[in-house]
């Protein structure tokens, strides 16, 4: 199957996408208004997109390339991103200070858990919970398998971005405002570290092996490489303008970044590392995900 990327575009309205293997545009799909997170299904089927001005998500069939349904959620929502399962699809609404559940089969809201204040970005665990980064309380709520909040963690100043290893060992919190990441043992639900990185980490990602974990430095318009075992930062790439959104292809070998302030995305080969290609997107690219296949 072919790997895609998919870009929110916000200021446009669409979502851009790309073969990954070929760096090249293969579409631009009309979505709802201002869309901002993207994720995609674990099968590779489906990509789901905020549409926060609609106060809806898409579902983008990725073999027709165009949407096939269109579910209301809370108000405003900032992502969505699915459980590893594939069975939900969890979108933070900053606007409503809680979490819409979706299940993906009837394409329907089935819990509106409570969160903190302007929950922003959503990872998901094997073990079928949910950590949802809180921007206004400064803290991540922890959704249980079952969709009900059973804690909240308290990290650094306005947490954005937010990313689990494969394992789900570890959870990754992008501490925007402090210039910080910090790290949390899903075991006993607590900061284990506070690595300070750059100017305004944003969007998050990991590598497949866990060794490296990368970062949208939004305030220095840079990709940091990162050690996930002593946090330092190996390497700083230059991207385009206030990048937003970050993923990792399957296999680790591209970080794609989003530069919202370029209409461009970035694409970075993270064993040089250096930009390989920089690609036009629609205006104001944020959110991005990569089919896993």
């Amino acid at each position: 199957m072919r790997i895609v990327a998919y870009i929110a575009n916000t200021g446009s309205g669409t979502v851009s996408s790309f073969d990954v293997r070929r760096e090249k545009p293969l579409r631009t799909i009309p979505v709802g208004k201002e869309p901002t997170g993207v994720g995609a299904a674990p099968d590779g089927a489906h990509a789901y997109v905020a549409n926060g001005r609609s106060g809806t998500v898409s579902f983008i069939d990725t073999t027709e390339e165009k949407v096939v349904a269109t579910v209301p959620v809370g108000p405003f929502p900032y992502a969505a991103f699915p459980s590893r399962d594939g069975r939900r699809v969890f979108t933070a609404n900053w606007g409503g200070d809680n979490v819409s559940v979706i299940d993906t089969r009837s394409r329907k809201v089935v819990a509106t858990p409570r969160a903190g204040a302007l929950p922003h970005s959503v990872a998901t665990l094997p073990d079928g919970t949910a950590y949802v980064t809180d921007s206004g309380s400064n803290n991540v709520t922890v959704l249980s398998k079952e969709n009900t909040s059973v804690a909240r963690i308290p990290v650094g100043d306005f947490p954005s971005g937010i990313a689990a290893t494969a394992k789900g060992d570890r959870v990754f919190v992008a501490d925007t405002g402090a210039g910080t990441i910090s790290v949390i043992d899903p075991a006993t639900r607590k900061v284990t570290a506070t690595w300070p990185v750059g100017k305004a980490p944003l969007s998050l990602g990991v590598s497949p092996d866990g060794q490296r974990l990368y970062a949208a430095d939004s305030g220095a318009d840079q990709l940091l490489v990162i050690d996930t075992k002593t946090g330092g930062v190996l390497s700083r790439v230059p991207v385009g303008k206030n990048p937003q959104g970050l993923a990792v292809a399957p296999g680790g070998s591209r970080v794609w970044v989003t530069n919202e302030g370029s209409d461009t995305v970035s694409v970075i080969d993270p064993k040089v590392p250096k930009v390989r290609a920089t690609l036009p997107t629609g205006h104001q690219p944020e959110g991005v995900a990569i089919t896993p296949r």
